[in-house]
């Protein structure tokens, strides 16, 4: 790419979005770790919002997009290093910045109908929960968030991005047919070395990485934390080459987040190598290839949502359905299902039974966590996602300040060890932080 002349200003076509009164950008996109995770670029001085985009004419290039909101009834989205854009190629665009901010007609009925159950999460402007500008990134992005810590899955994300950018098509045969180097498309990102094991033995009881169940009461993720605090991990910082201003035309070194079509054809082993995924590669690439042969259509899926609306027959129908995806456990369904905008459901693991002893004083096992969820949640039927998770986003900025001013490089501090850390430090319990 050339470079810009100094004072010149970049090409771009700017689309209008009109958003509802009172539509609040910042607390739109930073309401969950989702917008922390690459592509997302968030700006806190700016207060935008920037990534690639695909373009409908094209899924194979990417545009990278400046969201902005000069006032609350309407969104600016700058398209970057373009003049000309098909209506086509607008409308592709302009919907999936209207996905992850979630401004469709079920969705505005969604936030008001929470808000009157939840005064206190009206008083603060949550009921938007951020999620990506596709359902297959969603999806990846949730196998992500299992069985890790927070770091680690942010890492993971930006090596996707990385390599992603090396995908070319010679590339990709290459890949599949494991005689590329790996030297050549090793991510600049560090990775944590996984020790290859299926099934892990905590303290207390039995963890089942496959199905992604567990029957201790210390998680996956809590033991490998602890190793890597030990050292028995190489401790990754996913921020170690990620600039702090902003990203314009890739120039950060990472690309768009992989496609389907992108992983499909890739090695499994290739890809965890890649990325540092572990087993999580072979359920990312069987995904991809259950899509790209037509056998799990995402774009049917959002439609019948569209058409019929978050309803308890969709709901069952989609639940049943993820469920038979390999790999898919009962928490990334949850999550899943919630970027798809049902809020039944929470996705419970270790740091749902940590919020529900600092914020509820309960405490409860891998065993008992779901009942202890339902007790607390079932009042606010049928958002009980967004009520736990206003909660628990709430104690996140309260411990660590408000995420939409944090500097990138201190994404990857918000893990379990800090936030004990923090409260020593500041000598508070959890009952004068919610």
């Amino acid at each position: 790419m050339e470079e810009e002349e100094p004072g010149k200003k970049k090409p771009s076509v700017v689309l209008v979005i009109d958003v509802e009164n009172g539509f609040d950008l910042e607390k739109s996109v930073c309401s969950h770790g989702l917008f922390m995770m690459p592509p997302n670029v968030w700006n806190p001085e700016t207060k935008s919002l920037e990534r690639p985009l695909r373009l409908l004419s094209d899924p194979s290039t990417s545009l990278t997009v400046h969201i902005s909101s000069s006032h609350s009834s309407c969104l600016h989205v700058h398209v970057l290093d373009t003049l000309t854009l098909s209506k086509q190629d607008e409308q592709h665009l302009l919907s999936q910045v209207s996905r992850m901010l979630r401004l469709s007609e079920n969705e505005e009925i969604n936030i008001r109908e929470f808000q009157k159950m939840h005064l206190e999460a009206k008083m603060r402007g949550f009921g938007r929960v951020f999620r990506s500008p596709s359902l297959f990134e969603d999806m990846v992005k949730c196998i992500l968030l299992c069985n890790c810590q927070w770091p680690r899955t942010l890492a993971m994300a930006r090596a996707l991005c990385e390599l992603q950018l090396k995908l070319k098509p010679q590339v990709v045969a290459e890949a599949a047919s494991s005689k590329a180097s790996a030297e050549h498309f090793l991510p600049k990102t560090p990775n944590v070395r996984e020790k290859k094991r299926k099934h892990v033995m905590t303290e207390t009881g039995h963890t089942d990485l496959e199905n992604n169940s567990s029957t201790g009461e210390v998680e996956l993720d809590e033991k490998i934390y602890e190793e890597e605090r030990d050292g028995s991990h190489e401790y990754c910082n996913p921020c170690e080459t990620m600039k702090e201003s902003r990203i314009e035309g890739f120039k950060c070194g990472i690309g768009d987040f992989p496609s389907a079509a992108e992983l499909a054809n890739l090695d499994d082993q290739f890809l965890a190598k890649q990325c540092g995924l572990g087993y999580r590669a072979a359920r990312m690439v069987k995904l991809a290839q259950s899509i790209v042969e037509g056998k799990l259509q995402l774009e049917k899926l959002e439609e019948e949502i569209v058409s019929a609306g978050a309803v308890p027959s969709v709901f069952d129908k989609l639940a049943s359905q993820l469920s038979k995806i390999y790999g898919f456990g009962n928490f990334t369904c949850a999550n899943v299902l919630m970027c798809m905008g049902f809020y039944q459901v929470i996705p419970t693991d270790s740091e749902t039974i940590r919020h529900l002893k600092k914020v509820h004083r309960i405490s409860c096992t891998n065993r008992t966590v779901q009942s202890a969820v339902e007790k607390v949640y079932d009042k606010y039927k049928p958002f009980q996602f967004l009520a736990y998770w206003s909660e628990v986003w709430h104690f996140y900025e309260e411990t660590f300040g408000k995420t939409s001013e944090m500097p990138h490089s201190d994404y990857q501090l918000i893990t379990a060890h800090n936030m004990r850390a923090n409260k020593k430090k500041n000598g508070k319990g959890a009952k004068n932080r919610m």
